[in-house]
């Protein structure tokens, strides 16, 4: 589904994005993972438009997609969460969903005074597919409740649940574990197996906790540098030698702490 060729994004003089080139299938949940600064979210950030490419080419579907800006991608269904959850903080949970999808006839002032009856309908059929993703996470009981008052396993929750108010074909997500309980996480995890397995829905995370990358993702992609080091299966790459050295610099006598 995606392509990347030899992106570089440069910051000046640094260079987060190095080279790197790699291939995300249709229907899978691939991880991509490396030690801090390896570039892991710029990359991201790139294919998702939030940043401009310094050169190199990202395709989608054998689309050219390079430079286009998110709200572009988000039509086309490529959609990613942050790090630190982007809830509207003094809406609640269900309205922090019905507002995901673009073109609402009550966007426009005039239809607004016009076209009542439309607009009724259409936040009728929005609430309706909001609890039905609440409760697809889980997280109903919470339907009420302001955003900003939710534990940041919650809102994590409440940000997958974004990309289901619309026709996701693939979601980026950066670090969705972060700060979440092993509780929560194992809650988030479910769902996305689900979203992959039952909606179709192809995943590409960065994440650091490899227990939860190895339970989800295959193939593991790793960078490092700004650029692809090694990619296989979980067990794969906690055996590569190069990926040992990358995360702690000392080789095979330490191969038991990355496992």
């Amino acid at each position: 589904m995606i392509k990347v060729t030899d992106l570089h994004k440069h910051f000046g003089g640094f260079r987060a994005v190095d080279g790197a080139t790699l291939e995300i299938a249709t229907g899978s949940i691939t991880g991509l993972v490396g030690p801090n600064g390896a570039g892991k979210t710029t990359l991201f950030n790139v294919i998702a438009g939030v940043l401009e490419p310094t050169s190199g080419t990202v395709l989608m579907d054998g689309e050219d997609i390079t430079g286009l800006p998110p709200h572009e991608l988000f039509h086309k269904g490529l959609l990613r969460t942050f790090q630190i959850a982007h809830e509207f903080g003094s809406m609640s949970c269900r309205e922090n969903l019905m507002m995901v999808p673009g073109g609402q006839t009550g966007e426009t002032l005039w239809k607004s005074w016009t076209q009542r009856g439309r607009i009724a309908q259409e936040e009728a059929a929005l609430l309706k597919k909001a609890d039905e993703v609440l409760d697809f996470l889980t997280i109903s009981h919470l339907k009420d409740e302001k955003a900003g008052n939710l534990s940041g396993g919650q809102k994590k929750l409440l940000e997958l649940g974004r990309t289901m108010m619309v026709d996701a074909r693939i979601v980026f997500l950066d670090e969705v574990g972060a700060g979440v309980n092993r509780t929560l996480l194992n809650t988030i995890g479910d769902a996305i197996q689900r979203l992959n397995e039952e909606r179709g829905y192809t995943f590409c995370m960065i994440e650091h906790d490899m227990d939860f990358i190895g339970r989800l993702c295959d193939p593991v992609i790793v960078m490092a540098e700004g650029h692809v080091l090694a990619e296989g299966t979980i067990d794969e790459i906690k055996a590569n030698e190069q990926v040992i050295e990358a995360y702690l610099g000392t080789g095979l006598k330490n191969k038991e702490a990355v496992g």
